[in-house]
């Protein structure tokens, strides 16, 4: 049996790539980070319970747990804390379903799933269930087990929404599937009597209306600051359970390459994927990004005309971080449920607020997402022709000497590459921030340190670059033809650079205009600040 998760003792261990089974974690010795905490209690409350957190943040692993602890396996939690606060003579029946893998595009896939993984579950369990449809078979079975084995049972579903996520490019099959899922689910809640607890976990978190009408005893624990850090890692678990893995890479860079994920927490987390991957190939990668950035993403924030720039600081009501559904998927809601932004900050509802709605202030969690989506971003905005002008070397050297008519002809060069039809047949050329856009995603790209829509008394900037102790102001503007000049004299006027003076840096205002009718930089004006 492996050693707890707290005594590491410098001895390295088998890193669980890949394996979200609880069992397999503690009899093959591999690192655990001990979450039992958290699950005792929760399950000492009973309830019903829902829990949205990204891809690859542990979520089966956490319902693996679950299912042994309640099962009753106590061998696998000796040294955890949880051992000696459970009541391990009670064993209770399980029905776990997950959705995990399966072609749920296909028309009728997902009540032959159902079905199948019912099937298994009553074999296991020793008892005979019928039922042709789902939700009547799902009744019977939950009665049944709690007859049988005279304890009620514990119902845990992995990857609850995939089959409506997996489908969202086919609306009509989307729908079918999440309305069988709203009938299954709902007998959770009839079926009361019989069960012990619940827990649903997923990536989105569908809102109540469309998809949890018939299980509107939920209790949403995907914000609750109690469970914040119920997946993921801690600094403190890095420091102490992975201590082994940490000499040879630089832990400053491990922090701001990959932790930074809070849902109201002390303290932010890690994506354990993204450590696992580090510790075993010993080099910076974005691992988590290049598993699965879904191209449907980048599809819809397109599709609304997002300014990109917006969004790191992006500001979202409750409601808008769970506006997710087959018709209409809020883009607040669609980047933090997927971990492209997370929580950086909360605005409490002023006394006057009839809503009482506080506000969250969303942004990137870390390097290795605010680099991957920006180049992911700025591949979908400009065509290969154009991304190979994108030198990132010959924008920070050409930064780094100052050398501003340089920057001109550099980034005139890279609008000029974008072809006319690029324009014509393509909607994402069309909307107005789209030159910001591509601007900002050519910074990004760059690694430059950059905030956009960076606010003070005075208003707020476009985007401020801090560079090689210099602090450069961009103000951007677009025209129908001839440049005017308002971008530069909105950057003097407004006093921007007055912020920026305690850095005791050299601050350079930069406008620039373009042209809606050459589709190009028409003005390139540089002021000291």
């Amino acid at each position: 049996m492996a050693p707890s998760s707290d005594a590491s003792g410098g001895e390295r261990r088998k890193l669980p790539i890949g394996i979200q089974t609880f069992r397999k974690i503690r009899e093959e010795e591999c690192y655990y980070v001990d979450k039992t905490a958290y699950l005792e209690s929760l399950a000492a409350e009973g309830g019903h319970y829902f829990l949205s957190r990204p891809r690859r943040f542990g979520k089966s692993l956490l319902v693996d747990t679950l299912k042994d602890l309640f099962e009753g396996n106590e061998a696998l939690f000796k040294g955890l804390a949880i051992h000696d606060r459970w009541d391990w003579s009670k064993r209770h029946p399980v029905v776990r379903l997950s959705f995990g893998s399966g072609d749920f595009k296909v028309p009728g896939y997902l009540h032959e799933d159902v079905m199948a993984q019912m099937d298994v579950i009553a074999n296991d369990g020793a008892v005979a269930v019928a039922g042709e449809a789902a939700p009547i078979r799902f009744r019977n079975l939950i009665a049944a087990l709690h007859r049988f084995a005279g304890e009620p049972v514990a119902v845990l579903v992995d990857e609850y929404d995939k089959p409506i996520v997996d489908a969202l490019d086919e609306p009509a099959t989307a729908r079918a599937n999440r309305d069988f899922l709203r009938s299954l689910y709902g007998v959770i809640k009839d079926s009361d009597a019989h069960v012990r607890f619940t827990l649903l976990t997923g990536v989105s978190k569908f809102s109540k209306v469309s998809l949890f009408s018939d299980l509107n005893n939920l209790n949403d624990i995907t914000l609750d600051p109690r469970y914040a850090n119920i997946c993921g890692y801690t600094d403190e678990d890095l420091d102490t359970v992975f201590a082994p893995e940490i000499p040879g890479l630089d832990r400053g860079a491990i922090r701001d390459w990959y932790n930074g994920y809070n849902w109201l927490g002390t303290e932010s987390v890690y994506n354990p994927f993204d450590l696992l991957l580090l510790f075993d190939k010993r080099r910076f990668d974005a691992w988590w990004f290049e598993t699965g950035t879904p191209a449907f993403l980048v599809e819809r924030l397109f599709g609304l005309g997002f300014h990109f720039p917006r969004l790191d600081g992006l500001l979202a009501a409750d409601d808008l971080l769970s506006a997710f559904d087959v018709d209409h998927v809020a883009p607040e809601a669609l980047l933090f449920q997927t971990g492209y932004l997370t929580i950086k900050d909360v605005e409490e509802a002023n006394p006057g607020d009839r809503a009482k709605r506080r506000r969250y202030r969303l942004g990137y969690p870390n390097w290795e997402v605010r680099d991957g989506l920006n180049s992911r971003l700025l591949r979908a905005t400009v065509p290969p022709a154009a991304r190979d002008l994108a030198q990132e070397g010959q924008l920070r050297r050409l930064l780094r000497a100052n050398d501003f008519q340089g920057l001109e002809t550099l980034f005139m060069a890279f609008y000029d590459s974008i072809p006319y039809d690029w324009y014509t047949n393509n909607d994402i050329a069309r909307y107005e921030g789209y030159y910001a856009s591509v601007f900002y995603g050519y910074i990004e790209g760059a690694g430059l340190d950059a905030s956009v829509e960076d606010s003070s008394n005075r208003g707020r900037l476009d985007m401020a670059v801090r560079f090689n102790r210099n602090v450069y102001l961009f103000e951007f503007k677009v025209v129908e033809s001839e440049p005017d000049g308002a971008a530069m004299d909105q950057l003097k006027e407004r006093g921007y650079a007055a912020k920026y003076r305690r850095t005791n840096q050299p601050i350079h205002l930069i406008a620039l205009e373009f042209s809606k009718e050459i589709r190009n930089v028409v003005a390139f004006e540089v002021e000291r600040g």
